[in-house]
């Protein structure tokens, strides 16, 4: 079985929330700001809305770049506001 294809309770203790988002920022040391947006329906009208958030990653090895389409996953927390890694880019 690849790593890829590994559940999350194989791989670390409970369950671990993982976003597929757009980096928007790379300028911090090992760190990118990465774009997640989610279509949910308007809780009072029922029409399909997108609401976006931004996430900060870690980003050990440096290898994302502004644009780059990546999946991020939670993790503990690495400083005030970054709690989330990066698994792997999907596209250039």
């Amino acid at each position: 079985m690849s790593e890829e294809t590994k559940s999350a309770k194989e791989t670390g203790p409970g369950l671990r929330k993982q976003r597929v988002g757009i980096v928007r920022s790379t300028g911090m040391d090992k760190t990118i700001v990465v774009e997640y947006t989610n279509r949910v329906p308007h809780p009072q009208f029922k029409k399909i809305v997108k609401r976006s958030k931004k996430f900060y990653a870690h980003d050990e090895k440096e290898e994302a770049a502004v644009g780059d389409k990546v999946r991020i996953e939670e993790c503990r927390p690495l400083s005030k506001k970054k709690c989330w890694k990066l698994v792997d880019v999907l596209t250039h």
